[in-house]
Parts: C-alpha cells; sequence; structure tokens
C-alpha cells in the first residue's frame, strides 16, 4: 500500500476542503470519515482533479496507509466527538506520531487529551482554524498550538495551505 504524507478525519465541508487544499499543494492525503458516502465522496473529487488522495474505511486501514510518523489532522466537531476518535486511532498509533485536533476544542480538553497521548509518546495539538468552507480549500488562518518541536515538523505543510497576506502566510505557531 502507498505510504501518505498526512490523515484526515472527518471529510464534511472543513475537513474535506483542508484535505484537497493539502493535496493541490502537493501533499498525498488518506482520509476516513465515519460516513462512508462522505469517505468516498472525497476520494473521487481528489481523484477527478489529479491529486494523491485515498479514502479509508477504518482507523485502522488509515492508520497503516501513512508514512510514519503519522500525521493526522481531526476536523469533527468539538467535544466529545474529539474523544471518540481519539479513542479510535489510539490503538494505531506509536510513539512519534502527532495528531491534531482542528475543531477549535476548548483548550482545558486539549490540555487533558496531550496529556493523555504524551504517556505513549505521541503529540496531540490544539489548531484554530479560520476562514470557513471558502478558507478550507483556498487559504484559511491557522493558529496551532503544541510543542515547538511538532510545530516544527507541521508548520511546512501548514503555512503552504494558508492564505497569505502580503506573501506571508496566514499562519504562525501559537504556543503551548
Amino acid at each position: 500500500m502507498s505510504q501518505y504524507q498526512f490523515g484526515v478525519v472527518g471529510l464534511a465541508v472543513m475537513g474535506r476542503g483542508l484535505a484537497l487544499n493539502l493535496a493541490e499543494h502537493g501533499f498525498s492525503v488518506a482520509g476516513y470519515n465515519l460516513e462512508p458516502e462522505l469517505t468516498a465522496a472525497f476520494t473521487a473529487e481528489g481523484q477527478r482533479l489529479g491529486f494523491s488522495v485515498t479514502g479509508c474505511p477504518s482507523y485502522e486501514a488509515l492508520c497503516s496507509a501513512l508514512e510514519k510518523p503519522r500525521k493526522i489532522l481531526i476536523m469533527v466537531k468539538a467535544g466529545k466527538p474529539v474523544d471518540y476518535v481519539l479513542d479510535g486511532l489510539l490503538p494505531y498509533l506509536e510513539a512519534g506520531d502527532v495528531v491534531i485536533d482542528g475543531g477549535n476544542s476548548h483548550y482545558p480538553e486539549t490540555q487533558a487529551r496531550q496529556f493523555r497521548c504524551q504517556q505513549s509518546g505521541i503529540r496531540f495539538l490544539g489548531m484554530g482554524v479560520s476562514g470557513g468552507e471558502e478558507g478550507a480549500l483556498w487559504g484559511p488562518s491557522i493558529m496551532p498550538g503544541g510543542t515547538p518541536a511538532s510545530y516544527d515538523r507541521l508548520g511546512p505543510m501548514f503555512e503552504a495551505i494558508a492564505g497569505t497576506y502580503d506573501g506571508v502566510p496566514c499562519c504562525t505557531y501559537i504556543g503551548a
């Protein structure tokens, strides 16, 4: 199986837009959604556009499709849905992998998830994404947190897909 550079869980409007934005900028993307028809729609659209994308039928398949260390963006509703996705992913992740919550979760929830993942050597970070459906696809404002080392690894990807103002990406490391 091909090894994809980035995984996205949650392929509704925002998740699909960000996944296609990543693919348009040359990153290979594997996606998963609880509703198989959204996974199929993402895959069909990405392939129609000539992008390197694939849809996965499960968390296990998604994690298997990704190069290591894995980079997975969760784009589901804030709160318990993020915990459900994390519960589904954790059995297939390993030390060094990075999970990003792009759903604008409340910071105490993000901190609890960071602590939980840290016990297994997995990096978890919260990330604000602004710009709605159009921004997700054509250039959002991106505000990642987490550790500086996580940003060093992910920053070039985020900066590539972010909107720009006077040639400067609308993306900056916010801090822990």
